[in-house]
Order: structure tokens, then sequence, then C-alpha cells
């Protein structure tokens, strides 16, 4: 382990700049929101947004060339971390405007949402960036009790409260787990830090037993925050059961944290042992692609479709980390952001049409919407040919990255699979399409949402066609971001 310099922490203060904006600018609009009656509530999200985008701002400044680990062999800055922290901090600062008039319509706009959310992407941050297992740790769990918390945040819905408790009970299982596959890991190589855990690998601890043990322990770790089968048994109650505000956030910021935490222990920390934690993710990746396409055919609750659909996603880009090259793994982060901006907009349509005591989370309730609007409808289409995977949509050459990864190294087998269940996928989000252009309207009510919401909705559907269309620039930051 490196030694500590003082020096080097205080120098590595500046690398970790925009964390410790956001944590000052959150710890600041807690305080402002005891200040604020009700009516004046909504400042409390624009300052949230503002504090977003600042930070975001903050972290494209950074000069980033190669990796820089800083504070003591805690906190670690490459492309890659760059990358998923501006998509995150963007992404919620779109969950935030989607989410202020869902909350102001329920009466529950409460500056906590915001505080947490804010806190909660610290989490996502500080693990996108961990070079140690503490800090993968921390950041971890600064997310996940947030997300608890946010799960909960409508006191008045028993569903919320019965879907916080399976969500704190199963992730506190899984946090055990994966601290215990870290303690194993220490215990063998002898360091908490990812490069020097990497390095040990590979200088003849890949074959140890104690270490294939602590890998089996992290992969369960990494399957439940991702959602992998058959650590999945959470994402549909959760999801069904949580405010859809906190729904959208669950369903994009953090699993882009979860990618991230895969990507730092697997590829980073374990290379060395990509044999057997590749063989491992194959189980998760096929049991994930099959369980979730099949069992999405048979919801109703459109939150719920989602929800498997989301579980099927992850065992897609599970399919670019197992194949252990460049191309797999820039693949996977192509598909994990092309599926978090689909899925912001997805989550997005449910809040624009949910009203006070209409959640609109039924797919029925997506009935005639064409000839409610003409406009959202296809934003929709959009949202669901892309999350199918039909060209020229951005979910397409996301399917196909991964898929290329997968017969580069020869897993033919997984391809043919892989685009099999893909094929079954397309029924449940064309039943969608057509549930909007063929069947008759079961609501006439006029479509809420400000116009900021309507624009930014409108906005991301658009960007799903447009990166479809032309996908190489989000093409080469991904190289970029892992050569």
């Amino acid at each position: 382990m490196n030694s500590f310099n003082v020096i080097d922490f205080n120098s590595g203060l500046g690398l970790a700049g925009p964390e410790i904006f956001l944590s000052l600018a959150a710890c600041a609009i807690l305080m402002l929101d005891l200040m604020l009656n009700d009516e004046q509530r909504h400042w409390t999200g624009v300052l949230a947004v503002i504090s977003l985008l600042a930070t975001a701002v903050l972290t494209v400044a950074q000069p980033v060339s190669t990796r820089v680990v800083a504070l003591g062999g805690l906190f670690e800055l490459d492309r890659m971390a760059q990358v998923l922290k501006v998509v995150t901090l963007l992404t919620v600062a779109a969950v935030f405007v989607y989410s202020t008039d869902y909350l102001r319509r329920r009466a529950i706009l409460k500056g906590e949402y915001y505080v947490l959310g804010l806190f909660a992407t610290l989490g996502a941050m500080v693990l996108t960036s961990a070079a140690s297992l503490i800090t993968l740790y921390l950041g971890l769990e600064l997310m996940s009790l947030c997300l608890y918390a946010m799960v909960a945040f409508d006191r008045e819905s028993g569903i919320a409260a019965e879907s916080a408790i399976k969500y704190f009970v199963l992730g506190s299982m899984a946090s055990g787990t994966l601290l215990y596959g870290m303690s194993i890991v220490y215990g063998v190589t002898g360091s908490l830090e990812l490069s020097t855990i990497a390095a040990a690998v590979h200088n003849g601890f890949a074959d140890n037993v104690g270490l294939l043990f602590g890998i089996a322990f992290l992969i369960v770790g990494i399957g439940f925050k991702l959602g992998a089968v058959p650590f999945h048994m959470w994402i549909p109650d959760v999801y069904e059961g949580s405010p859809t505000c906190v729904t959208v956030f669950i369903g994009t910021a953090s699993k882009l944290a979860a990618f991230a935490l895969a990507m730092r222990l697997l590829p980073e920390a374990l290379a060395g042992s990509q044999t057997d934690w590749s063989q491992m993710l194959v189980v998760l990746s096929v049991l994930s692609i099959v369980i979730g396409n099949v069992v999405a055919i048979a919801q109703t609750n459109l939150k719920r479709m989602l929800a498997y659909s989301t579980i099927s996603h992850i065992g897609y880009i599970l399919l670019g980390i197992l194949a252990g090259t460049a191309q797999g793994y820039q693949a996977a982060m192509f598909y994990m952001i092309s599926y978090v901006i689909v899925a912001c907009g997805a989550f997005g349509m449910i809040l624009l049409l949910a009203r006070q005591g209409f959640e609109a989370d039924k797919l029925v309730d997506f009935k005639g919407l064409n000839a409610r609007s003409p406009w959202f409808a296809g934003m929709m289409a959009i949202l669901m040919f892309s999350l199918a995977g039909l060209p020229p949509f951005i979910g397409f050459w996301a399917k196909l990255g991964v898929i290329q990864a997968v017969l580069n190294i020869d897993y033919t087998w997984l391809a043919v699979v892989a685009v099999l269940f893909s094929v079954v996928g397309a029924y449940y989000y064309l039943r969608v399409v057509k549930l909007m252009y063929f069947d008759d309207p079961t609501d006439s009510a006029v479509l809420g949402g400000s116009l900021l919401m309507r624009s930014l909705l409108s906005a991301n559907a658009l960007l799903v066609f447009g990166l479809g269309v032309a996908p190489a620039a989000l093409i080469t930051i991904c190289q970029r971001a892992l050569p």
C-alpha cells in the first residue's frame, strides 16, 4: 500500500473538486430548505439542478489524460470516471426536472427528495472514482442509504414503505456479501488498493482458492446492485412500489454507479482472474437475458415491465464485460449509457401522464395516446423502438456492440441466445406502441407537465433517435474512456 503523504493528499483535493463542491452544495440546499415554505419549495429543486449542472461543468473542466491516483491511494481520476460522472450528473438533473410536477401534484414536494438525491449522486461519484476497496464501499453505502430513504419518501403510501423495507433488507445482505468478498481479497493480496490488488493477482495469486471465493462473493454483490438474475428479486417490487420519481432515479443513476462498481472490481482489480469471473458472468448474463425478457411479457404494470426489461438489459451489458477485451468493455459502457438515456425518457413519460390520484403506470393507461397527443406518442414510440433494439435507434447499436464482442471471443452460442431473446423482447415493447396507436383511449385528460419538462422529455427522446442515426460521437467517447 502506498504511504500516506500530506502533500499528495492536499494536491489531490483539486481532483476531488467536483465531489467537494456537490457535498457543500447539498449541505447548503438542506439548510436553505428549512427557510422555505411549501409555496417556495420549488426553489429547492431549481438550486439542486443548478448544483448538478455546475458540478458537471467542473468535472468536464478537469484535464484528464492518464489515470491519476490521489488522496493517499483512495481516489483516482481517469477518462472512464469522468464520462460516467458527467452522464450521472446530467441524468439526475433531468430526473429532478421530470419529478417536480409529479411531487407537487401529490403534495409531497419536499426538500428531502432533492437533498437525498444529491447525496446519492455524491455517493455514485465517489464510487466511480474509487481507487481502494474502502472508497468503493463508502461510495456504495452512501448512495444505497439515500436510495432506501427515497423509496419510503411518500409516508402516506403503504406499498412504498413495504418496498423500502424489502430494498433495505436485501440491500443490506448484498452489501454484507460484497464486504465479505472484499475482506477475503484483502486477506489474500494484503492490500486495499485496486492497483496493488491487480499486481498481486498478476504475480501468482490468480489461482489462489481463497481469491476465487472472494471473487464469488464480489460477483453476488455486483449482481445484486446491477439487478442480474438470480439476484434480481428486489427490482420488480421496488420499481412498482416506489414513487415513480424515485423509480426513475434507481433505474438510471444507480445503474451507472453499479456499472462503475463492476468495472473497478473486475477488469481493473481482478483482471488477472478474468477467466474465473468471466465464467460466472456467463451464467448471470444468460439467466438475466432469458428470464428478464420472458417474464416481462406477462406484465400488465408498465413499471414492472420496465423492471424486467432492466434485468434483460443488464444481461446484455454483462456480455460486454465478460468478453474481457477492450472492445467488450467499450461496448458495455456504450450500452449502459444508451440504456440510461432511454430509460430516463421512458419513466419520464409515465411522470408526464401521471396526475393526482392516477399513476399512469399500467399498460392500458397508454391506450390511444396518439389521439390525445400525437407528439408524445411519437416520443414514446422512439423510446420503445430503441429498447427493442430496432434500427436506426441507439439501442440497436448497443446490442450490436456487445454481440460483436462475444463473437470475437468465439462465444457464438452466447451471441445466438442474445439475438433470439432480443426478438422475444421486442414483443412487449411493440405492444406499447400498438396500444398507443391502434386502441381507443380510456382517458381523455389533458397531459400535464410544465413547459420545461415537456421540452426536456422531447429532447431526451430526440437524443435517442439522434444518437442512433449518428452514434459515432458516443462510440468515440467510450473508446477513449476505455482504450
